[in-house]
């Protein structure tokens, strides 16, 4: 069975030229947080793509952005068609990807339990406990 590769072609690109449109061409005052394009997926019959975006920044600010980008997924979209030059260019939809959010509140999560470990050995040592003593073996 053959695998068409062209979507993931074609989605690779609309990767890059909205990343670059993103920094570069967008106008609108509503999108003010960092906004990262982090995937999209491409319809196979390539007449859709969702792009993922994550956007540092308040809640307020994403909500804005979200709006802001809303907003200029047609001029993307015209963009799209002009660099790839395909026949017909995919509607763009832009979706919240929280995975990089998600990613640094575990991060964070894990620091802390690595401070609070740090902290509870730092105490037994100052306690005078050993590792022998923590296992249950004594050596006297």
């Amino acid at each position: 069975m053959a695998v068409n590769r062209r979507p993931d072609r074609v989605a690779e690109a609309i990767r890059a030229e909205a990343a670059t449109f993103l920094t570069t061409g967008v106008k609108d005052p509503r999108i003010i947080g960092l906004v990262t394009v982090t995937a999209v997926e491409v319809a196979r019959d390539l007449r859709s793509a969702r792009i993922y975006v994550s956007i540092l920044g308040s809640e307020s600010e994403r909500s804005a952005t979200m709006d802001g980008l809303a907003s200029v997924a047609g001029h993307l979209r015209a963009r799209l068609g002009r660099a790839l030059r395909l026949r017909s260019a995919p509607e763009i939809t832009f979706r919240l990807d929280e995975s990089v959010a998600r990613a640094a509140r575990i991060h964070a999560a894990l620091e802390e339990a690595q401070r609070h470990d740090a902290e509870i050995a730092e105490r037994r040592r100052e306690s005078g406990e050993t590792a022998a003593s923590e296992d249950g073996s004594d050596d006297a």
